[in-house]
Order: C-alpha cells, then sequence, then structure tokens
C-alpha cells in the first residue's frame, strides 16, 4: 500500500468513523460555519476551564474532507491550552498551503497535507479549523467578560 492509499484510508476512517462526533453538554462556544462552494456545514461546540480545551465536539453534513478534518481536528485540540491550539490552526493553515506539515496535535492530521494540491478542497479541510478559531476567540471573549483571563 502506498502513503497516498494509506492517507485516504486515514480519511475515510475519520470520514465513516467520526471522533468527538456530537454536542458538548456546557460549551463555553459553539460556532456554526458553512462553506457555500461545496454545502460542507460544522457545528463546533468547545469547553474552556482554565486555559485548557477540556472538550470539543462537532456534527454537520459536508463531504469526507471536511468531515474527517473536524473529527481530526477534534482529536487533536481536546487537554490542549488555548495558546497551544491556536499554534496548532496556524501550523494546519499553513500545511494547507503547503508549506510543510503540523507538528503537534494527531499524527493523522499529516494525511491532510495532500489537500493542499487541491485548492477548491482546502477550504473543505480549513472549515471546522475556522470555526475553531472562531470558538477560541469567543470562548476567550467570555472569559475576559467574566473577569477571568484566558
Amino acid at each position: 500500500m502506498s502513503l497516498e492509499e494509506l492517507y485516504k484510508e486515514v480519511i475515510l476512517d475519520h470520514y465513516a468513523h467520526p471522533r468527538n462526533h456530537g454536542q458538548v453538554e456546557h460549551p463555553t462556544a459553539e460556532v456554526h460555519l458553512h462553506n457555500p462552494s461545496c454545502g460542507d456545514d460544522i457545528y463546533l461546540d468547545v469547553a474552556v476551564k482554565d486555559g485548557t480545551i477540556t472538550e470539543a465536539r462537532f456534527r454537520g453534513a459536508g463531504c469526507s474532507i471536511s468531515q474527517a478534518s473536524a473529527s481530526m481536528m477534534t482529536e487533536s485540540v481536546q487537554g490542549m491550552t488555548v495558546d497551544r491550539a491556536r499554534r496548532l490552526v496556524t501550523s494546519f493553515h499553513a500545511m494547507m498551503r503547503g508549506e510543510g506539515t503540523v507538528q503537534d496535535g494527531s499524527p493523522d492530521l499529516v494525511a491532510l497535507a495532500g489537500v493542499a494540491k487541491f485548492p477548491v478542497r482546502v477550504k473543505c479541510a480549513l472549515l471546522a479549523w475556522d470555526a475553531l478559531q472562531k470558538a477560541l476567540d469567543q470562548a476567550e471573549g467570555e472569559n475576559l467578560h467574566d473577569g477571568q483571563k484566558a
């Protein structure tokens, strides 16, 4: 089996058996994003406590890349500090521009590196990550509003 076939298997496994699918019971942040170019939808719930992502869950519909990316993203960020998750978002965006691979998070993330070769699919892979960025901004705003530092 080639490396490309292995990566395709990893993506299809996350699509068929998504990790962290569902809702967070008491989310700190909730975000819904839609990709009009292909119809992908993602709903992301994140719980943040003391600057750490304690839970991240998603639901939605879309292509295998968008849903697998959401699964890998939620798997990667649970237990991460908000700052570390933000760095991972930046690193994932760079990977989608063809600038290396991510060094943090789930080892499965490297399977999405090949998406950078298909510009029309990059938005699919980034949808969940953009939702995470918005959720972290939302959570940080809530924590600052509560008089706490994120």
